[in-house]
């Protein structure tokens, strides 16, 4: 229970890495709101595990709002804020990636760190303290080819994951990211452009533990770097990867 007492907002919940974060913390002992643009999967897994399922827009400061709203309302606060939801283009030449696909990157990957910091730091300084994890990606340390403006996203996470932790540590706010490879979730294909075994094979050869990362690992970093046993440690940017980025 390295979490009990603690309340926590998971964006991105109802799949993938989201879903493994929710359901350990919720089997730490935290009360968590399981937020996603998909309301169907976030009520399905809320129903499953315990939740609060909340349909949001990360990329929409309405809405994003409203979520924060919702958390206090139905856990009287808020104490971690984990911003996972995250989207790419596929594989694509950097010079023909439309303006739409542009966009909706950078407002789902990095415009939504912006939103809920704006909406959730007020109170956790007023409150003492708190914790924000931001969900970036290998891809903004050692980026692929043809992902260029996905790339470029994560690294933007990156550093604002560093900024904000050097900025709000006086506030005791933590500031941390996680970097996964590339795991069995919904984004896989996107990323690999299709989903065949030679596509497998070739993206596995890049990694030395020679797997994917699943949404366990993730959420064994996530409970670490959100519990108290990580009251240290802040502005750090950890490679969960197998090896990748080595």
């Amino acid at each position: 229970m390295r979490l009990q007492g603690k309340r926590a907002i998971v964006t991105g919940a109802a799949s993938g890495f989201g879903a493994g974060i929710a359901r350990r913390f919720l089997a730490e002992g935290a009360q968590v709101v399981i937020a996603d643009i998909n309301q169907a999967g976030a009520v399905a897994l809320a129903d499953e595990i315990g939740g609060i399922a909340c349909h949001v827009d990360v990329s929409d400061r309405n809405s994003v709002q409203a979520m924060v709203d919702l958390a206090n309302a139905k856990m009287g606060g808020v104490d971690i804020m984990i911003n996972n939801a995250g989207i790419t283009h596929m594989p694509t030449p950097l010079e023909v990636v439309s303006d739409e696909d542009f966009d909706r990157v950078f407002a789902v990957n990095c415009k939504s760190v912006y939103l809920t910091a704006q909406a959730l730091v007020p109170q956790l300084k007023a409150q003492g303290g708190g914790v924000i994890l931001n969900v970036a990606s290998t891809a903004g340390v050692s980026p692929r080819p043809r992902l260029n403006w996905y790339n470029a996203s994560k690294g933007w996470m990156i550093t604002a994951t560093r900024t904000m932790a050097v900025e709000l540590a006086p506030d005791g706010i933590r500031v941390n990211a996680l970097n996964p490879v590339a795991g069995e979730t919904p984004l896989l294909k996107s990323f690999m452009g299709e989903d065949t075994p030679e596509t497998r094979a070739k993206f596995l050869s890049t990694i030395p533990l020679g797997r994917f990362s699943t949404p366990e690992d993730l959420a064994n970093a996530a409970l670490y770097l959100c519990s108290d046993e990580a009251s240290m440690v802040t502005g750090v940017c950890m490679e969960v990867d197998g090896g990748r980025c080595i």
